[in-house]
């Protein structure tokens, strides 16, 4: 049996389900895309090809062997994507919730359930069907989970948008004992620079109470000022719109002060290790260009 237990995004890691470009399907049409980042490279003639993909997640595999991570992987279904397995569910304390992701993505969870069938079944919650979710909204943080969100107007109107309000009320009756913070995302679905796809898309608290943020990823500025009270200017990391863009926001960490980072975020990169952050560098960049990065193809089950 598999005992879950996460209460951040930065202690020392323990077990992980990490996605899988095997059989990943190819490129999709343009009317096939659910995100306007994978729009513009297929648009392009540059979506990524499967070897590259394979490659990249490899080379962040080796990362966490490294770090002594054990690692447990989707089963593959065919001709399928299932490279981002965080929007899948998510542990918090000693819970997994099961998300509720779009249509287009539905498959993608048969290839899990044998892993979550090794969790205590009192520790599985399933969210109700009206409350849509995804795990790359959702971030634990010790007493708080932030949760990146989209109002009715904007839910019904944008196919970026995952999450919306009835999944907060509900994530505030599973976890009555934590502060749930709901922060509103800004949405498009053709230009990927004005899109936060998820909440880890623009904000992502690291060790030692550092936080990235992209400040015009949120919709209201009463959400950013929240932010810089809760951890201080001293400690906020921020990112411009183009490194937003290129994911800069979804590195993962592996413990407190070791991080694992896209080789081409330089800034970023020498920013962290000036801070006292070892950083584990990989190259990530094909996979960025389906509007996901490292934190997106990852599912901590146990952080210690």
């Amino acid at each position: 049996m598999i005992s879950v237990n996460v209460n951040n995004e930065f202690g020392k890691l323990n077990t992980v389900i990490l996605g899988i470009a095997q059989s990943f399907g190819g490129t999709p049409k343009v009317e096939e895309c659910y995100d306007p980042k994978s729009k513009e490279h297929v648009i392009k003639g540059t979506f990524p090809k499967e070897n590259e993909l394979i490659q990249e997640l490899e080379n962040f595999s080796n990362v966490l062997e490294k770090y002594d991570v054990k690692i447990l992987k989707p089963s593959i279904i065919e001709n399928y994507n299932q490279i981002f397995t965080r929007d899948l569910a998510f542990v918090i304390g000693n819970k997994i919730v099961v998300s509720n992701i779009i249509e287009d993505r539905q498959k993608e969870y048969s290839a899990i359930e044998k892993i979550i069938s090794k969790i205590n079944p009192q520790d599985v919650i399933r969210m109700e069907k009206n409350c849509r979710i995804e795990g790359g909204d959702v971030i634990p943080n010790s007493e708080n989970i932030f949760i990146g969100f989209s109002k009715e107007d904007d839910f019904k109107k944008y196919k970026v948008a995952r999450t919306n309000e009835a999944a907060i009320k509900q994530m505030k009756t599973i976890f009555p004992q934590k502060n749930v913070i709901a922060f509103e995302l800004k949405k498009s679905d053709i230009d990927p620079k004005e899109n936060a796809l998820h909440l880890d898309c623009c904000f992502q608290p690291i060790g030692n109470g550092f936080v990235i943020l992209y400040e015009d990823g949120f919709k209201n500025k009463s959400d950013v000022d929240y932010i810089h009270d809760l951890f201080g200017d001293k400690k906020l990391i921020k990112i411009s719109k183009e490194e937003m863009y290129q994911m800069n926001s979804n590195i993962f960490s592996i413990s407190d002060d070791v991080i694992v980072s896209e080789t081409g975020f330089s800034r970023l990169n020498d920013n962290l290790r000036q801070k006292g952050f070892i950083v584990e560098e990989v190259k990530f960049n094909e996979i960025a260009k389906m509007e996901g990065l490292l934190r997106c193809t990852t599912l901590p089950l146990i952080r210690e």
